[in-house]
């Protein structure tokens, strides 16, 4: 087991205030977080970047959110540094990844991954899988663990049909694989633009859905369940089967859709670990990335465009 040294300071993005992309700045003496008993400290190698990042550095979650500066980051892979006390698994040398909030808009940590070091708890974090490198492995925690949680609450089962809006997104990408490769659907349909219609094929989609040219919610066809990882509740409701369950992550949620927001769980991803391994789900990263760390504010107005395709990974982290 190596020995690591840990500096007293690290470099961080940081942002002193609420705002747009202007508030980030770089900062090189950072104090490295402090750990508590259940936490191990994490050399970051890669951190992914997701909306919430962003409508978070506007202030809307202020009334619940940890004091200001803020480094912001959820998502992480990097190598286990040090641990504490009552760590049980970890140890020093672990590749690991995580979402490293709990809650994603209670309290969310003041330190995030978008630092050369992250304190996080030993139950966020599983093992990194073995056939991906932390570029991959970033990509993938808040999002799987997203798409993974909205289908189980959805009660979605093998023989289930289910259309995803927002399928070429970095949630939408993995609700598709995990409800064919996972779950056992029957039928996926999903939405995009019409340039990504030959990437929801290549993920398995039955039916594919340019929105630009026709209303889902006009088809004859109906699903038993309806992911909305897009905003669009209202129509949602109008496209699923009598009895059927619509799972809404951003918007708007009439009846009988359900919102619902991620509680991030290390055990979520161990029991996604064997289908990542072999090839069945695959993470998906913006071919626009990765970003370097000195890039972050680029990788964050690219991603507040909506156009990427996947995940928008920032490494090296320095």
């Amino acid at each position: 087991m190596e020995a690591y040294t840990i500096p007293t300071e690290m470099k961080a993005l940081v942002y002193e205030e609420y705002g747009g992309v202007d508030v980030l700045k770089f900062d090189s003496k950072v104090a490295v977080p402090d750990l508590k008993d259940d936490q191990v400290l994490v050399k970051v190698v890669a951190a992914a970047l997701n909306p919430i990042d962003f409508k978070r550095r506007t202030g809307i979650f202020k009334a619940t959110d940890s004091p200001l500066p803020t480094v912001p980051g959820y998502d992480v892979a990097g190598v286990v540094v040090k641990v504490g006390s009552q760590v049980k698994e970890l140890k020093v040398g672990d590749e690991v990844y995580g979402d490293i909030n709990e809650k994603a808009l209670q309290g969310p940590k003041q330190f995030g991954s978008l630092a050369e070091y992250t304190a996080v708890e030993e139950k966020l974090l599983a093992l990194k899988p073995k056939n991906l490198d932390f570029v991959q492995a970033a990509g993938l925690p808040l999002a799987v663990e997203t798409a993974y949680e909205g289908l189980e609450r959805a009660g979605f089962s093998a023989g289930k049909s289910i259309l995803v809006l927002g399928g070429a997104g970095g949630v939408g990408s993995l609700v598709i694989q995990l409800a064919k490769e996972v779950f056992g659907a029957s039928k996926v349909a999903a939405t995009s633009s019409t340039g990504k219609l030959e990437f929801l094929k290549s993920l398995g989609v039955d039916l594919a859905i340019d929105y630009t040219k026709e209303k889902f919610e006009d088809l004859p066809e109906k699903f038993d369940v309806v992911y909305d990882a897009v905003g669009e509740g209202d129509r949602a409701v109008k496209a699923v089967k009598e009895g059927g369950s619509v799972v809404v992550i951003i918007g708007a949620a009439p009846p009988p859709a359900f919102r619902f927001i991620l509680t991030s769980n290390g055990e979520y991803l161990k029991k996604l670990n064997p289908f990542l391994e072999t090839g069945k789900v695959k993470p998906i990263i913006d071919p626009n990335g990765p970003f370097p760390f000195d890039k972050v504010v680029e990788a964050f107005t690219y991603l507040e465009t909506n156009r990427a395709i996947g995940k928008v990974v920032v490494h090296p982290i320095p």
